[in-house]
C-alpha cells in the first residue's frame, strides 16, 4: 500500500444457468471485469466474498475462480444469499476488497444489471454513484 491508497470495496454481479460451465465461464468473466474496470492487481486484494442465490448449486464461484486460474493467493469466501421475495433468481453476487487510489465502478453482467439500474445509463456503461441501496 502506497500513501495515496486506500481500502476499497467493489460490488459485481452476474446471472448464471445452474450449470459448471455457465457458471465456470461467467463468474471469471465477471472478475475479470471488475479488475479491469477498477484497475485492480491481483497483490493488492485482500479478500473475495461471493453469495450465490439457493438454485445455484452446480459449482461454488469461489471453485469457478480457482479452476480459471485466478486469485490464487486471494482470500475467498462463499454465502448463501439469503432468499426474498421478488429476487432476481441465478445471481452470483461479489465482493472484492482491494488497496487502490481509484474510486469503485461496480460490475453487472448477463441480466445482474436489472439490481442496479441506478449505476446504468441506456448503453449499459456502469455509472452512477451508488447511492440507491433499494435493489441490492
Amino acid at each position: 500500500m502506497t500513501d495515496t491508497e486506500r481500502l476499497y470495496a467493489v460490488r459485481g454481479a452476474v446471472c448464471c444457468t445452474n450449470t459448471k460451465e455457465s457458471i465456470g465461464v461467467l463468474v471469471p468473466e465477471l472478475y475479470r471485469n471488475l479488475l479491469s474496470v477498477n484497475h485492480i492487481s491481483e497483490d493488492s486484494i485482500v479478500s473475495i466474498q461471493f453469495s450465490v442465490n439457493r438454485e445455484l448449486t452446480a459449482l461454488n464461484p469461489a471453485t469457478a475462480l480457482r479452476h480459471a486460474g485466478l486469485a490464487r493467493d486471494v482470500p475467498l469466501f462463499c454465502a448463501a444469499e439469503p432468499w426474498i421475495d421478488g429476487y432476481l433468481e441465478n445471481v452470483i453476487r461479489v465482493l472484492v476488497t482491494w488497496y487502490g487510489s481509484t474510486r469503485p465502478v461496480p460490475v453487472y453482467l448477463n441480466g445482474a444489471e436489472v439490481l442496479r439500474p441506478d449505476l446504468h445509463n441506456d448503453d449499459n456503461n456502469v455509472t452512477g454513484n451508488g447511492s440507491n441501496r433499494d435493489h441490492d
